[in-house]
């Protein structure tokens, strides 16, 4: 009887934790809407919802149900979409690697389909047969498997030592994409489309719609959605890789699996927005902080936290400074840039 309460006690909690992320995210999201370059009452927000989704009929100006539902609302969704994918993406590579510093921006992952992106986008690259995201993705893929082949070369093995050797090479082939990147740029764009790439790959959601709405969400729920149904074999590696097959682990496959997921999501979420830094690297740390490091909770923690918070850097990024936008990797990394140190301070003795 005693563990049949204890069950239905843990879940009740369970339940709760779920209700009151989903109410935090909603207020997230009504927030991202509501405040901006020209605040709008959150009763608009409302109705201009209540007429789009249920063709309720206010009598609404025009210019504010434009603002709100193809403006604001689309950016905020994507925000949440690409801080939840970003997270989630940090949370795995962390764990596969064993390495504190590990995510998409550090291991060049962003940097990779950054370049894929512009290679498409203004070198003509596949001669229009490829998509942004297929050419950002191709990117992501192409940089990771570079940083493997550089990490192992320089002979990193298993441990501390092979660790910091993946991040090294990580920050190297970031380097390397992010010249491959300019060199485009410089080659083939004119002078606009230079000016409208630099502040693409610093991170801009101005130009989102609702199109990109319904490939980031999708996206994101099943990227998370794939990570979440490997969390045991999340758990095993944490203590390597040798020891995750000896528990039953089939590790090249998951492996594959969840660095395919992790280089998709980025993908994606880069072709969208640019390359948003930090977030795969300091959001899973502060929700391990916060539920432990078990990947059953910090999964779905590192979500919620990546959301929220990307969510509120777009908000930032759009008040900061009155009658200006800044590109939303500006923000990220002033709060990114601090935590990183931090990290690789009290992390240093054991990279």
């Amino acid at each position: 009887m005693s563990l049949a309460v204890a069950g239905s006690g843990g879940a009740g909690r369970r339940i709760g934790a779920c209700g009151l992320a989903l109410a935090g995210l909603a207020a997230a999201l009504l927030a991202g809407v509501v405040i901006g370059e020209t605040a709008l009452p959150p009763l608009t927000v409302l109705q201009v919802l209540a007429n789009k989704v249920l063709g309720a009929g206010y009598a609404l100006y025009p210019v504010d149900e434009g603002i709100i539902w193809n403006y604001r609302l689309t950016r905020a969704i994507v925000a949440a979409a690409c801080g939840a994918g970003l997270a989630v993406s940090g949370v795995v590579l962390q764990a596969l690697l064993r390495n504190a510093l590990a995510d998409p921006y550090v291991l060049g992952i962003s940097a990779g389909a950054s370049t894929g992106a512009v290679a498409v986008t203004i070198a003509g690259l596949g001669a229009g047969l490829l998509s942004l995201s297929f050419g950002a993705f191709i990117g992501a893929v192409l940089a990771f498997g570079i940083v493997a082949l550089l990490a192992r070369a320089a002979g990193g093995g298993a441990g501390a030592a092979g660790a910091a050797q993946i991040v090294l090479a990580g920050i190297a082939g970031a380097q390397l994409f992010n010249a491959l990147t300019a060199l485009i740029i410089a080659k083939s764009a004119n002078s606009d489309q230079a000016r409208g790439i630099m502040f693409w790959l610093m991170g801009s959601l101005g130009g989102v719609r609702w199109p990109d709405v319904w490939l980031a969400v999708p996206v994101a729920v099943a990227g998370v959605l794939i990570v979440a149904l490997h969390t045991r074999a999340l758990d095993a590696f944490a203590f390597g890789s040798e020891a995750a097959a000896s528990l039953g682990v089939p590790v090249r496959r998951v492996q594959a699996a969840l660095i395919g997921s992790s280089a998709l999501i980025t993908a994606v979420m880069v072709s969208m927005v640019g390359a948003i830094g930090f977030v795969g690297l300091v959001i899973p740390h502060a929700a391990r902080f916060l539920v432990g490091p078990r990947h059953g909770r910090l999964i779905p923690a590192s979500a919620f936290m990546g959301a929220v918070f990307l969510i509120l850097a777009d908000i930032l990024s759009r008040v900061v400074i009155p009658g200006q936008v800044l590109p939303i990797g500006v923000v990220t990394a002033l709060v990114g840039a601090p935590a990183f140190a931090a990290i690789l301070v009290r992390g240093g003795r054991r990279l």
